[in-house]
């Protein structure tokens, strides 16, 4: 038993999807893109950054970097950035830099190869702004986080397995949503799944004061 939702599998429903949604959705799962927009050293040490924020702590893991890859190489972005930290592209390797630089203050060669103990220290001093000098120096890095968090968040979300994992029926083109706004009807479709259990992780976070 893995998650809320078992036995649940979103890509179940692939056939009720028009053929080019469902030629978009499993591409995400079986052409996964090679890297070139990072090397193997600034590649090792973001796969292990992804894994620590996204809690991908065991296989199968989502390839959130090479979606974040892909997205990079081709110069691309998400039409703004803030106005005092450089270009998406920049910000990235910066993070990448200054996540090995806190590694070896800890007597490691990388932050890919820093124990998780150490590795979730980092994180969380970077999610709050704590990390100083070096390639942070002159970087607003609390907006270099709303960054690197926003580009990681939307390349796993638009996985199936993380769609599967929050009990997301996937699209709901051709066939439509017939329950939603009528209470009468539930508001819960008919292919739409249930969760095992019910548990809060905001409340939980916030009784173990580990937020």
């Amino acid at each position: 038993m893995v998650g809320r939702y078992p036995d649940w599998n979103v890509l179940d429903e692939q056939d009720h999807w028009d053929e080019t949604t469902r030629r978009v959705v499993l591409d995400r799962v079986e052409n996964v893109p090679k890297l070139t927009f990072f090397d193997e050293r600034e590649a090792a040490t973001l796969e292990a950054f992804c894994d620590v924020i996204l809690a991908q702590d065991e296989e199968p893991r989502i390839p959130v970097l090479a979606y974040i890859d892909e997205k990079l190489a081709g110069g691309g972005g998400d039409g703004w950035q803030y106005y005092d930290l450089p270009h998406d592209t920049d910000v990235w390797k910066i993070v990448a830099r200054g996540l090995d630089e806190e590694a070896q203050v800890n007597a490691f060669d990388s932050f890919a190869d820093a124990s998780l103990e150490v590795r979730t220290d980092i994180v969380h001093r970077f999610g709050k702004g704590e990390l100083h000098g070096g390639s942070w120096e002159g970087v607003n890095v609390a907006r270099a986080w709303k960054v690197v968090i926003r580009y990681a968040c939307q390349a796993f979300y638009s996985h199936p397995w993380a769609w599967t994992e929050i009990g997301f029926g996937g699209p709901a083109y051709p066939r439509g949503y017939g329950a939603f706004g009528a209470p009468h009807l539930g508001e819960q479709e008919s292919w739409e799944t249930s969760e095992s259990f019910h548990f809060d992780p905001v409340k939980d976070t916030q009784e173990r004061g580990i937020e």
